[in-house]
C-alpha cells in the first residue's frame, strides 16, 4: 500500500479518505529531523509544517508534497522540482475564515474590546464601560487591502457590507472588483484607516511594511496581518507601537512562532494576538483536509493534481514514474 505521511493531524473526514487510499501515518512531531526520517518511505506528504529540503532527495518513492492550504512557504519548491516531486495546494478554501477573522480583530480594536473586558473583570463595571467612550465604528472608514487573491477578495466583499471604502494594492489592478480602487503601497498606507495584509510572502513582500511605510500611516490607523510574519519589519512595528505612531495592530503571524513569553507584543493593550489561527475553523479544516486528500488520491491514481504548483517538475516526475 502507498504510504501517506501527514506532518500533523487532519480533519477526521480527510483522515478517513486517506486511510482508504493507503497507509496514513501522522508524524510523531513536526521537527525537520523527524519529518526527514519519517518521510523517507512516503509516497505523498500532506504539509502543515515546514518540510526540510533534503527530504526530496532522501525519499525515493515520494511523488507529491501537497499543502494543506494555500501558502507554499512551508514547501521548498525548488528542491521538490529538482527531485521531480509534484507540489500542489488547496487555494481559497479558508479565505472566508481568514476574512471573517479580519473583521473580528478589527472590531475588537476599534471597540476596545480587550481593555474593556480586562477592566470589567478586574476593576468593575464602570472601569470597563469607560472604554466605550473611545470606541469607534467601522462604517465610513477606509480599508486598504494589500494582496487581492482569494483572501483579499473575501475581505473586500465583507468590507463593502460594513460600508467601508476600499483601496487595494495588487499586481493586477485591471482585475480588481468593482468598488475597489487601485492604490500604490504608499498611497494605501497614507489614506487607509485599516491596513490589511493578505499578500503571500515572497522576496518582494518581505519587509513590505517597515519604518517608512509605518511613518506614512495615520496615527489613528490600525494594521492587521493575516499574511506572513516577515511581511512586517517586526522591530519597526514594535517601535511604532511604543511611540504611539499608529493606534494598534492585530497580528496572526510572526517572524518566529510560538512567541516567546517575554515578547514585546505582549506589553501592548492595543495589540490583538492570535496563534496563526485566522484560517482555522472546523469548516475550513474540513475543506482544507478533504481538498488535500483529493489531490493525494489523484496523484496515487496516476493523475496530476488539479492545483499543480510546479508544472516544470512534470517531465522529471514522468521519468521517475514512467508507467504513468
Amino acid at each position: 500500500m502507498p504510504i501517506i505521511l501527514s506532518t500533523n493531524a487532519l480533519h477526521p473526514r480527510a483522515e478517513a479518505m486517506l486511510a482508504e487510499a493507503g497507509e496514513l501515518r501522522i508524524a510523531s512531531n513536526a521537527k525537520p529531523e523527524t519529518l526527514l526520517e519519517e518521510g523517507r518511505e512516503a509516497d505523498v506528504v500532506i504539509v502543515r509544517a515546514p518540510l526540510p529540503a533534503p527530504l526530496f532527495s532522501a525519499a525515493p518513492r515520494l511523488r507529491a508534497a501537497i499543502r494543506h492550504g494555500a501558502g507554499l512557504d512551508m514547501i521548498p519548491v525548488e528542491a521538490a522540482t529538482a527531485a521531480g516531486v509534484l507540489v500542489a495546494n488547496v487555494p481559497g478554501v479558508n479565505a472566508r475564515a481568514v476574512a471573517e477573522h479580519v473583521f473580528l480583530v478589527t472590531l475588537a480594536l476599534l471597540r476596545r474590546f480587550r481593555p474593556m473586558d480586562c477592566d470589567l473583570r478586574d476593576a468593575g463595571w464602570s472601569a470597563g464601560r469607560a472604554h466605550a467612550d473611545n470606541g469607534a465604528e467601522l462604517a465610513g472608514r477606509t480599508m486598504g487591502i494589500v494582496g487581492m487573491g482569494n483572501v483579499g477578495r473575501a475581505v473586500f466583499r465583507i468590507a463593502r457590507g460594513f460600508g467601508l471604502d476600499v483601496l487595494a494594492n495588487t499586481r493586477k489592478p485591471a482585475t480588481l472588483p468593482e468598488g475597489a480602487l487601485a492604490a500604490s503601497l504608499d498611497q494605501l498606507a497614507e489614506k487607509s484607516d485599516i491596513v490589511v495584509l493578505c499578500c503571500p510572502l515572497t522576496p518582494e513582500t518581505r519587509g513590505l511594511i517597515g519604518r517608512e511605510r509605518l511613518a506614512r500611516m495615520k496615527p489613528s490607523a490600525l494594521l492587521v496581518n493575516v499574511s506572513r510574519g516577515p511581511v512586517i519589519d517586526e522591530q519597526a512595528l514594535i517601535a511604532a507601537l511604543g511611540e504611539g505612531r499608529i493606534a494598534g495592530a492585530a497580528l496572526d503571524v510572526f517572524d518566529v512562532h510560538p512567541l516567546s513569553a517575554d515578547h514585546p507584543y505582549f506589553t501592548f493593550d492595543n495589540v490583538v494576538l492570535t496563534p496563526h489561527a485566522a484560517g482555522i475553523t472546523d469548516e475550513s479544516m474540513m475543506r482544507m483536509g478533504t481538498g488535500a486528500a483529493e489531490e493525494a488520491i489523484r496523484v496515487l491514481n496516476g493523475q496530476l493534481p488539479e492545483n499543480l504548483c510546479n508544472p516544470e517538475a512534470v517531465e522529471r516526475y514522468r521519468k521517475r514514474f514512467p508507467a504513468e
